[in-house]
């Protein structure tokens, strides 16, 4: 792409001579009950700072808002307030149920959609559908605490306040004419059938610095905003520069405030200003006509538009946000329109370059670009300071004494202050380590210097902890997520080297750290050194009998088939970077020496350890292992836990290991002198002179295994769905695996989609449906084997059918249907809007895509966090491989 200006602006942003990227849609949609806005004693999150109160209280470590922007330290930031003159409340941020209220765990009640975004912000556009009755707060919040686990969630679709279409749609749409100046539109459709009232206030606030004494951080003097004429305001930042927000259109007024807690309303004492955070909803909903500052100036204003839109229409507002020193002397002009009208084009070229022109239907590439767009709205500004947090800030109260020995105490290094990619801004609005690596594999696609960055950013020394450990998320960043991130580290470096020279420099900062990575594994999560790893529950929430984080009794302990494949996968990775790095480096030869011995120590170990390690030869598939007492009890659940061992493994070129004689001598002596290889089960297999280029391959398992797993992986009675594999065997809905384990009785049945156990807060469930992450990385197996294995290894699909593929062929039948989920069927339904299909035929919602948690394992319906584009963005990659491979097979044969 090189003429392509979106190309242009990103190596312009990349080279830091222009910062397209200062500005984006980097303003969190959730604040509000987040671990570090938590200052209680008991860790309460959801209780200690609620929805309720965000309107009222300044926040310590960020902002919120509805489809908004800010920069990417988030000092100014920009949103939408709405009011319909019914709700109780101004519309200023989203809705939705906490940990507690909701019966499967905290859940986003609103409708919303990412519509498009270029790579540096130059142009994105998002949709917010609000109800023109009072909106349904009680009946959400009674509805679902009536629910049992045992029952759907109750959404705002169901609520009937969408009936008859009164409801309006509020696109928000930015492009930039330059780094920093964004022109603004805001277009109102009332598709309902009568007029109706709205109230619009596009809001400018600068976040509360001033209030906590932070010395890294402390802003002197407290930034203002003034009016400076009748369609715009100044806002001033020491550190920011001077930036005027300019109206086309008069509005009825501007309104001013602080963005200060009213702490009389909140706590009972003084407010530092008689004008707080919540002034523009005293003003509108209450008509508190003094809650405003007359003077005209604070940290926080809006102009305030009353709109009265007749049925069916649509009313456009213009805005435009930028530096005072460029201010344009007609700033909406007729090149406002073009600005809008060649970014639009040229995010147009970009993706048209990336996805190819031919070879995808319309649909498959909506969904492309709006997973795309899901990803890049999915950026947040994130600050996390712990030192601070834990010991407080200066002039105000102490925390508690047992926030000193509670959550990420033992985590003083973290040191957060980034944009960083998101599972999901309202249900998780902060990073997950294993998420985020998912994350980079589409995001390389559309902008690999994002990619590399982010992968790069846990292993710094402010993220990951001096003892090596990543951190997994902000509710507990000592908790295990699978060790995924050289794996992905290892994508973005093959899949970048595509487009250019690849580079090794990524990939030996990224191996340095990761060495020390994975010694934290080795040292704490092997505890009885027999290469049988017990990492906890590994991000699959509650898919054992337990829960497998927490201590056992004494006598017991777990020996885990996927922590163990977790442990051979990262193996086998770092074996591959270190092979790279040794064809440039002779000093790497050793160290891949050290993983493939450590590869075939945990391969042997999982296989043949007290006779079968944790493999069945009875059931043909690996189970988890509980030592209980002497006495070994399989945790006979047939689950993802034992499909993973198929994805530890790797292919070695042998003219790769000829041009590294020192691996290769080690090698030879360590297979003479290894009696693992002469068994049945050998992790080893060696083609010889079967092919002009011969290889080796790697594997947990071996052929015989592998072929008894597949049987089950694509069996429809087992794991194999219309819409990709199950998180759980289907057989366990009507046997389902128990247990009594100290003296308590266990049980893990088929549940296709919401969790009927708390494990884990009990919003998500990994007893059933499918999942993209895991999805994706047995699809690259399979792809993997087929590479070794050719057309000498075939498997019947599905299981008992007649119909015989090699493993190439079932990878892309598993990508098609995985991708199904998100297309129109012969009804023009998508299976992820089963739940609503009614609704998504209408023309104003058919178009739009959700992209969920996981999917239901019978129908592929969406469940879980609506809008977790980060790993479900997968599909995009899965699409466009599926365009690539159709090109390539219509290209002539020589």
């Amino acid at each position: 792409m090189p003429n392509n200006p979106e190309r242009q602006r990103l190596d312009e942003a990349h080279d830091r001579e222009k910062n397209w990227k200062r500005w984006g849609p980097y303003l969190s949609e959730r604040q509000w009950g987040t671990v570090r806005e938590d200052y209680s004693a008991d860790g309460e999150a959801w209780d200690y700072f609620t929805h309720d109160q965000a309107r009222s209280r300044a926040y310590r470590w960020g902002e919120d808002g509805l489809l908004g922007i800010t920069d990417r330290e988030c000092r100014l930031c920009f949103a939408l307030a709405l009011w319909n003159e019914k709700d109780p409340i101004l519309k200023e941020r989203l809705f939705g149920l906490t940990g507690k209220e909701g019966n499967h765990g905290e859940d986003c009640k609103e409708l919303y959609y990412y519509l498009d975004s270029s790579p540096t912000h130059s142009y994105f556009k998002s949709l917010y559908k609000y109800p023109q009755a009072a909106y349904p707060y009680e009946h959400l919040l009674a509805e679902n605490a009536r629910r049992g686990r045992n029952q759907p969630e109750f959404e705002l679709l169901d609520t009937g306040v969408f009936e008859s279409d009164r409801y309006f749609d509020v696109f928000a749409e930015y492009a930039k004419a330059a780094p920093n100046d964004l022109l603004i539109k805001i277009t109102v459709v009332n598709r309902g059938p009568d007029a109706a009232p709205l109230h619009l206030l596009p809001t400018l606030w600068f976040r509360n610095t001033w209030s906590w004494g932070c010395s890294h951080e402390g802003c002197t003097p407290k930034p203002r905003i003034a009016q400076s004429g009748p369609r715009c305001a100044e806002a001033h930042h020491d550190e920011l520069e001077s930036f005027i927000l300019e109206t086309e259109e008069e509005p009825a007024d501007w309104l001013f405030t602080e963005n200060e807690s009213n702490n009389e309303k909140l706590f009972g004492s003084s407010n530092a200003s008689p004008f707080t955070k919540d002034a523009f909803h005293h003003l509108l909903c209450a008509g508190e006509t003094d809650a405003v500052n007359p003077d005209a100036h604070g940290t926080k204003a809006a102009p305030h538009f009353r709109l009265t839109l007749k049925a069916g229409e649509t009313r456009t507002l213009r805005l435009r946000l930028s530096l005072k020193d460029k201010r344009p002397p007609k700033p909406f002009g007729p090149e406002f329109e073009r600005a809008f009208k060649t970014r639009i084009r040229e995010t147009d070229e970009y993706y048209r370059a990336i996805i190819g022109e031919d070879g995808l239907h319309p649909h498959e590439e909506q969904v492309i670009r709006q997973a795309y767009a899901g990803l890049l709205h999915s950026k947040q500004f994130y600050h996390y300071v712990v030192k601070d947090w834990l010991d407080g800030d200066p002039g105000e109260p102490p925390p508690p004494e047992s926030r000193q020995h509670g959550r990420n105490a033992e985590w003083t290094n973290i040191f957060c202050r980034d944009v960083i990619s998101m599972p999901d801004k309202w249900e998780y609005p902060w990073f997950a380590a294993w998420d985020l690596a998912f994350h980079m594999i589409p995001f390389d696609k559309i902008d690999p210097d994002f990619a590399k960055k982010q992968l790069i950013l846990m292993l710094r020394e402010w993220y990951m902890h001096p003892n090596g450990q990543i951190p997994a998320y902000e509710w507990n960043f000592s908790d295990v997520n699978p060790p995924v991130h050289a794996w992905a580290v290892w994508r973005v470096y093959k899949m970048t080297g595509r487009r250019g020279a690849r580079d090794l420099d990524f990939l030996a900062q990224c191996f340095h750290k990761l060495l020390i990575n994975f010694t934290w594994w080795v040292n704490r999560k092997d505890p009885h050194g027999k290469n049988l790893f017990a990492g906890g529950f590994l991000g699959l929430d509650n898919i054992g009998a337990f829960d497998r984080s927490k201590p056992l009794p004494d006598g017991y302990h777990l020996e885990q088939a996927d922590g163990t494949a977790w442990m051979a996968f990262f193996c086998s990775t770092m074996l591959s970077i270190s092979l790279e790095l040794a064809a440039n480096d002779p000093a790497y030869e050793g160290v891949a020496s050290k993983f493939f011995e450590h590869f075939v120590a945990i391969a042997e170990a999982m296989n043949t350890l007290g006779g079968t390690g944790l493999w069945n030869e009875q059931d043909g598939f690996y189970y988890d292992m509980l030592q209980a007492d002497g006495t070994t009890i399989p945790m006979a659940i047939r689950s993802m836990v034992g499909l993973l061992p198929i994805c530890a493994a790797e292919v070695l070129q042998v003219n790769t290991i000829e041009k590294l004689p020192r691996f290769k001598k080690r090698l030879q002596w360590f297979l003479t002198h290894n009696e693992v290889f002469s068994k049945e089960m050998s992790c080893l297999e060696f083609e010889g002179g079967r092919h002009e280029d011969p290889k080796l391959m790697l594997a947990i398992p071996s052929r015989p295994r592998l072929e008894r797993v597949l049987r089950y992986l694509f069996d429809e009675n087992e794991f194999l769905s219309p819409y990709g594999l199950r998180s759980l065997s289907k057989v366990h809905r009507d046997n389902p695996f128990r247990l009594n384990y100290h003296e308590k009785d266990f049980s893990v049945s088929y549940q296709p989609a919401e969790s009927d156990s708390a494990l884990f807060g009990g919003n998500s469930n990994w007893r059933g449906p499918i999942w993209f992450p895991v999805n994706y990385l047995l699809i690259e197996a399979l792809e993997k084997y087929h590479h070794y294995y050719g057309d000498d290894l075939k498997v019947e699909l599905p299981t008992g059918s007649g119909n015989w593929v090699n493993l190439q062929q079932a990878a892309a039948e598993l990508s098609r249907r995985l991708c199904a989920i998100f297309l129109p069927d012969k009804h023009g339904d998508r299976p992820v809007h089963r739940l609503h299909a009614g609704q998504y035929r209408d023309k104003h919602f058919r178009d739009l895509v959700l992209f969920n948690e996981y999917f239901d394992g019978d129908n592929g319906r969406g469940v879980g966090a609506s809008h977790q584009t980060g790993w479900t963005g997968l599909v995009a990659k899965l699409l466009e491989d599926k365009c690539r491979h159709k090109r390539a097979d219509a290209q002539p044969q020589p």
